[in-house]
């Protein structure tokens, strides 16, 4: 499942995002949601989300 759903997006699901110092490369961090940040339903990019650890990042893949 990709994240640009913010229906599919729940606090506590593990993810793999893609922080901003990392978009050029497309390298992903994976973590658990603690908070979601974009408030519309749907994002092309990706729902920003804040991991359990405080970084700050687009969903790029939901991961269970």
């Amino acid at each position: 499942m990709n994240g640009q759903n913010r229906a599919d997006i729940k606090p506590g699901l593990q993810v793999a995002v893609i922080l901003k110092k990392d978009q050029r490369s497309g390298v992903k961090t994976e973590g658990v949601v603690k908070d979601i940040l974009t408030n519309s339903s749907f994002h092309p990019h990706g729902i920003k989300v804040r991991l359990e650890d405080g970084q700050v990042g687009r969903v790029a893949e939901i991961l269970g």
